[in-house]
């Protein structure tokens, strides 16, 4: 059943499943773009997902002939605003929020990503790309800057030349440019990339939860935090009945094949 804090969504198609959410943005008329209406919507899934986590599959509403994962933000919006609205992180808080949910982020992306669209990427822990999937930062020409993650995400998944090329230049990259570039994990035909991504899903669901929940935490700690945290971490899993399951089975099989 549909969790009661997404009646109102309207920006967004969901499909829940026990182990996953499909979110797609659904604003075509404007490829998707992300209005302050998308972000609500996007709070209220991260809401969700905060209370029972479950993986995100992000995705964006594309057609047979035009693949769009994001354009950007909703630049009629951005027109308007002014300091106070960039100094509260309207997208940035956003994207923040979906990189620290409890289970993985896997953006699905199929055609543009584009500003605000490539950040929101960037915020995942895992993309994946249609062969006509086309990564971009384009802010600077149009008299701002990329304040939603690009300038420190992008620098850690690209390395710096090659961020700095986008970010200065408004250089776009393609699919195969990206999958070179360590941007995304894979890349897929656009009609395959659904299941590619429910894949991906699949073998995350197969590890135990609370060891891939956990994983995600000590993965985003700072250098200075190990290996504490990771002694912490450990320590609580051993502790934990699905450890003891998990291994008896693993020794079972084991002999099994012996």
């Amino acid at each position: 059943m549909r969790d009661a804090s997404l009646r109102g969504v309207t920006t967004l198609r969901i499909r829940e499943q026990a182990d996953r959410f499909h979110v797609e943005l659904h604003r075509p008329e404007v490829r998707n773009a992300i209005d302050d209406e998308m972000v609500a919507d996007l709070h209220a899934v991260c809401d969700a997902l905060e209370r029972e986590p479950r993986i995100l599959i992000l995705t964006g509403a594309s057609s047979p002939e035009r693949g769009v994962f994001a354009g950007g933000a909703d630049i009629r919006q951005l027109l308007d605003r002014r300091r106070d609205q960039a100094l509260a992180g309207i997208n940035s808080g956003l994207f923040d929020r979906i990189a620290k949910l409890p289970m993985p982020v896997i953006a699905a992306v199929d055609g543009y990503a584009i500003g605000g669209g490539a950040e929101l990427a960037y915020a995942a822990d895992l993309r994946i790309a249609s062969t006509r999937a086309v990564f971009g930062n384009p802010e600077s020409a149009l008299g701002i800057m990329a304040a939603a993650g690009a300038t420190w995400r992008l620098l850690e998944l690209v390395g710096e030349p090659l961020a700095k090329e986008i970010l200065f230049t408004g250089r776009r990259l393609t699919a195969e440019e990206a999958l070179q570039a360590g941007l995304v994990a894979s890349v897929h035909e656009p009609d395959e990339l659904a299941a590619a991504a429910d894949a991906v899903a699949d073998r995350i669901a197969e590890q135990d939860p609370l060891a891939v929940r956990l994983t995600k935490r000590v993965l985003a700690a700072p250098r200075s935090a190990h290996p504490f945290v990771d002694d912490l971490a450990q320590a609580v899993l051993f502790e934990s009945e699905s450890k003891a399951q998990r291994m008896s089975r693993f020794l079972s099989r084991t002999k099994e094949s012996a």
